[in-house]
């Protein structure tokens, strides 16, 4: 079942055919600022990897891969949740030197994705990925990196305003991030679940960087699920703006600085994953033949919902719906794509 809801009195600020425009403006203003501001180039990525080479993300661990075989390789095929592995591979074939990295369209099938508002088994990224040096694991670098991630959001919103004045109804992209860490943030809201926590801060501070997600917090639970094999989670965190239109926190990226030989010798053995080490994408890492990298996911239909005022990610993205989300947008006047 669905866990859609349509807010009060919600009308779209663009119709139908102003939306699809905005879209394709939307997603070609960005992708070239992000790539300008973080010196990426774009390459083409899989929709689907070898399920013996690790290279598949299992996000929290818990989520079921599509997979098929392919027949003529006598090989098995799983469709991609996400190319965080992917993409520091394809960093190492390609022999990117430290400073330049790349930018790719991720579409990928999440079978288990809860229906709601934010989320479909469809998923639409810009993903990239970054070399750095080893001075570069530092949590001043991933911010400054945040920061020109949110250089990018902002120059796009603006852009989008003066093509559409009617968008000039919705707030401005706050100017000021704020960083926190999990465990900061569990020590403010000690009473409240993570999602709680997550709606209260970001309510006060509309565009927040929260760090440090995977690890245990004091109270002996992580802030959120986090796969021990692509970021360090001492390294990491999510980019979270304040919708007004839902009237929630909601995640625009998830990105890091990824894990190098020692952490994720560490996170593998804390994360009950000791299996992982016997295939290639991580036996290549443990020896150390990968490059230090930087990388996250910027969800394309999530910065599509947020610029240009949506309320259900069906609004921007065509995927599959259970009757209850089709009856709720339907009996609110809301066409889904």
């Amino acid at each position: 079942m669905g866990k859609s809801f349509i807010p009060p009195a919600y009308a779209p600020t663009l119709n139908l055919y102003d939306t699809q425009k905005a879209i394709s403006l939307l997603k070609r203003i960005f992708e070239d600022s992000l790539c300008g501001l973080l010196h990426l180039r774009r390459v083409s990525a899989p929709l689907f990897v070898e399920a013996s080479t690790g290279l598949n993300d299992d996000l929290n661990g818990v989520e079921r891969p599509v997979s098929f075989d392919v027949p003529f390789t006598s090989r098995d095929a799983q469709v991609v949740h996400s190319l965080a592995k992917w993409k520091r591979m394809a960093l190492y074939r390609y022999q990117f030197s430290v400073g330049e990295g790349l930018c790719t369209d991720m579409n990928a099938i999440r079978r288990d994705e809860e229906l709601d508002n934010l989320h479909s088994v469809y998923v639409d990224q810009w993903d990239w990925e970054k070399v750095i040096a080893p001075r570069d694991r530092t949590i001043e670098y991933l911010q400054n990196t945040v920061r020109d991630i949110h250089k990018a959001i902002c120059s796009t919103q603006a852009t989008l305003r003066s093509v559409y004045p009617q968008l000039t109804i919705l707030p401005l992209v706050d100017s000021e991030i704020s960083f926190i860490t999990t465990q900061e943030l569990e020590d403010l809201y000690p009473d409240l679940t993570p999602k709680e926590r997550e709606n209260t801060y970001v309510k006060a501070h509309p565009v927040t960087f929260l760090m440090q997600i995977g690890g245990a917090l004091r109270s002996g639970s992580p802030h959120d699920g986090r796969a021990p094999d692509y970021d360090d989670w001492s390294l990491n965190g999510d980019l979270l703006v304040w919708d007004s239109v839902l009237g929630q926190a909601l995640e625009l990226s998830s990105m890091g600085i990824r894990v190098d030989a020692q952490s994720l010798d560490q996170q593998l053995s804390i994360a009950g994953c000791d299996n992982r080490r016997s295939f290639t994408f991580h036996k290549m890492l443990l020896a150390g033949e990968l490059p230090l990298t930087i990388g996250g996911g910027i969800g394309q239909s999530r910065l599509s919902m947020f610029l240009l005022g949506k309320a259900h990610i069906g609004e921007v993205q065509a995927s599959i719906w259970d009757p209850e989300t089709m009856a709720v947008c339907q009996d609110a006047g809301i066409i889904l794509l």
